[in-house]
């Protein structure tokens, strides 16, 4: 167990939150939603995502159609938290991803 603020928190009840602004050209759309939504689906913590650019409304982080609703073009500052046991895992690897442009090549292919 672990304290935060003078609360003690189990394994079970690990917080974690970042905020990452969206890189990509393209934005938030579906390719990147579904790369998103596969990654966060390999962790057993509760993902939620705000775009803080936007509407301000969390969503389902392991929900396609909840992510699509929040219109997150170029530039848009994402927070993702997660709670669970494996809470921080889930949270690095997700912002990676989306500094990593959701791994999307945007050239042309040849």
């Amino acid at each position: 167990m672990e304290s935060q603020g003078g609360q003690v928190l189990s394994n079970a009840d690990t917080q974690a939150v970042r905020e990452v602004a969206v890189p990509n050209r393209e934005g938030f759309h579906a390719r990147p939603v579904m790369r998103f939504v596969d990654l966060a689906s390999e962790y057993q913590a509760e993902i939620t995502v705000t775009n803080l650019s936007g509407a301000n409304e969390p969503v389902n982080g392991k929900s396609p159609m909840e992510l699509m609703l929040l219109d997150a073009p170029q530039g848009s500052k994402l927070r993702i938290e997660a709670r669970g046991a494996d809470a921080r895992e889930a949270v690095e690897a997700l912002v990676g991803l989306v500094k990593a442009a959701f791994h999307m090549d945007s050239s042309p292919e040849a």
